[in-house]
C-alpha cells in the first residue's frame, strides 16, 4: 500500500467529532465509503465534490483495508 495515501487523511478533535476526514476538509472518511458503498461513482463523488481528488477516494479505501487488516491481524 502506498503509505503517502494516509497522509491525505487527518484527524482534528475539533472537526466532525475527531473523525478521520480528506485534507483537513469537512468531507470524513466514512462519507466517501458510505457514498460508494451506495452504488455512486468516482466520478460521480469527485463531480458532486469538486474539492475531492482520485487520490482522496483512493486514500479513503486505503485506510478501510489498513483498519480491516489491523482488526483480523488483532483477532487471530
Amino acid at each position: 500500500m502506498d503509505r503517502s495515501l494516509l497522509e491525505r487523511i487527518t484527524l482534528e478533535p475539533g472537526k466532525r467529532g475527531g473523525k478521520p476526514c480528506i485534507r483537513g476538509l469537512r468531507i470524513t472518511v466514512y462519507d466517501v465509503l458510505s457514498y460508494l458503498s451506495s452504488g455512486m461513482s468516482t466520478a460521480d463523488l469527485l463531480s458532486d465534490f469538486p474539492e475531492l481528488t482520485e487520490e482522496d477516494v483512493r486514500a479513503s479505501l486505503a485506510l478501510a483495508a489498513d483498519r480491516e487488516r489491523q482488526q483480523f491481524q488483532l483477532g487471530a
